[in-house]
């Protein structure tokens, strides 16, 4: 069994699933409806009372976990975190509340768990669909065909800031909510003709928020009953009619969420507007369906991270020849240094793909060049926090390593960064088939014993070996080269 939690703007949610016979089946789910946008202040900073709310509902949520036999859980954070800043001082209690990682994605990548969510639900290898999501802070729409996603943005408009720009206090007039569709429009305009360009067989709204918008038109018979442009209209309508959101009494939506709906009510008129849709499906199906599919992935060992691994080095151009034989290396090297666990090992090996990247910028500085790339490129399926480690390992190919300094002092970080440098000085001299004849010890110091002759066999790696004892010492650590006897 899979865990998928959801660190949203509007609520914390858990979901617990099975995977059985190509389906995930849903055991358990948990909600929270926190508000911790609600918390954000002007500063951008997130309320003591926000962050103490966050943390007691994972401390509820790691309960739940403890009660089943998990087979793997991932945490993801969306807009709130990845905009507070002190997102910082709030992670490690979040963490340590529910004994996991937690992860802040982009808005792009969680665009790509909610298309893999609905995908999933929906099943249908060869349609065309466009998928909407209204969240509390951000509002993601992702076009794709089938389980392939073809166009993916995420647009900084959500109910929490529309709502409160454009309905303060609860009060809905025409003006206000005229104003408010058309910001929302403004939001959306630039990227318009591309979604357009592609087009869609089906539109898919995914958001707690677009259900609820459903569910009110459906049992109030609102428009035509669907989710149309025409009923979205309709609502729309009664909602003026009645003025404040505390004299709304439809059955569909709960009374304190009654805001949110009027906030993405004004969102998803104006998406529509401007891409052209007329009609749409609420679905049961987003994020959390998708952070399990995609777990369910890993586990099977098809993970999207090593297809943007290839995906990226095909941008840059990177010779795929050589950046395999440096993996290789890499790999090879990292498991004689007796790594205490295998956590770092797969980051070494796609970092070690990747070294080469900056080479598409310049020669000078190339290690620089790709340290930035890794962080910053948009790479489906990473974290934010594992393409620094990436970068920090790239960054650390070559060069001194004061840069890294922080990173040294974990033992199995420092004995990737080894392993990378000495990977890169083998594939360059062309000594991959003799890589098996050294012995090497990483303990206090850097112990490195070669064959007789092998030196002389290789006369360019001994230079490099001086730079390399050098480059240690510079942050402490001894580097000795002794010749078996």
């Amino acid at each position: 069994m899979y865990a998928a939690v959801d660190l949203g703007s509007n609520s914390f949610r858990l979901h617990i699933g099975e995977a059985v016979a190509g389906q995930i089946h849903i055991v358990r789910t948990a909600r929270d409806p926190i508000r911790l946008a609600g918390g954000l202040g002007p500063d951008g900073m997130l309320s003591a009372q926000a962050m103490d709310t966050a943390v007691r509902c994972l401390r509820d949520f790691s309960a739940i976990l403890r009660q089943h036999r998990l087979d793997a859980v991932r945490v993801v954070a969306t807009n709130t975190l990845r905009v507070a800043r002190n997102a910082d001082t709030l992670l490690p209690r979040l963490e340590q509340a529910i004994g996991y990682p937690v992860e802040i994605i982009s808005g792009e990548e969680e665009g790509r768990l909610i298309y893999m969510g609905v995908a999933r639900s929906v099943n249908l290898a060869d349609e065309r669909r466009l998928v909407i999501d209204i969240g509390g802070g951000s509002t993601e729409v992702i076009a794709g065909t089938g389980d392939a996603i073809g166009l993916v943005e995420s647009f900084s408009t959500g109910t929490h800031p529309q709502s409160a720009a454009y309905f303060p206090g609860g009060s809905i007039d025409a003006a206000a909510f005229d104003n408010a569709v058309v910001a929302a429009r403004s939001r959306f305009e630039d990227a318009a003709a591309q979604y357009r360009e592609v087009g869609w067989d089906s539109v898919y709204g995914s958001s707690g928020t677009i259900r609820a918008i459903a569910d009110v038109i459906a049992r109030n018979g609102l428009g035509d009953g669907a989710m149309s442009l025409g009923s979205l209209l309709a609502l729309r309508d009664k909602l003026i009619a009645l003025g404040h959101v505390d004299a709304f009494d439809l059955p569909g939506v709960k009374r304190e969420r009654v805001i949110v709906m009027v906030g993405g009510l004004s969102i998803l008129i104006g998406v529509m507007q401007e891409l052209g849709v007329k009609t749409m499906h609420a679905i049961n199906a987003g994020l959390r369906l998708g952070v399990l599919s995609d777990l369910e992935l890993r586990a099977n060992r098809r993970d999207r991270r090593d297809v943007a691994i290839q995906d990226c080095m095909r941008r840059f151009g990177v010779e795929e020849g050589r950046a395999a034989r440096t993996a290789t290396i890499a790999a090879r090297l990292f498991d004689r240094l007796l790594p205490q666990d295998d956590t770092v090992k797969p980051q070494l090996l796609r970092a070690s793909l990747l070294h080469e990247v900056g080479l598409a910028v310049s020669h000078t500085g190339a290690h620089k060049h790709a340290a930035y790339i890794v962080e910053h490129a948009d790479l489906p399926g990473f974290t934010a926090r594992e393409q620094r480690l990436m970068s920090t390992l790239v960054l650390a190919q070559k060069g001194n390593l004061r840069k890294v300094r922080e990173a040294l002092a974990v033992p199995d970080l420092a004995r990737a960064v080894l392993a990378l440098r000495l990977a890169a000085v083998f594939m360059h001299a062309r000594v991959d088939a003799d890589v098996d004849a050294l012995r090497l010890r990483m303990k206090g110091r850097i112990e490195i014993e070669t064959p007789r002759g092998w030196l002389r066999q290789h006369p360019t790696v001994a230079a490099w070996f001086e730079k390399e004892a050098a480059a240690w010492s510079e942050v402490g650590v001894g580097f000795q080269v002794a010749q078996a006897a």
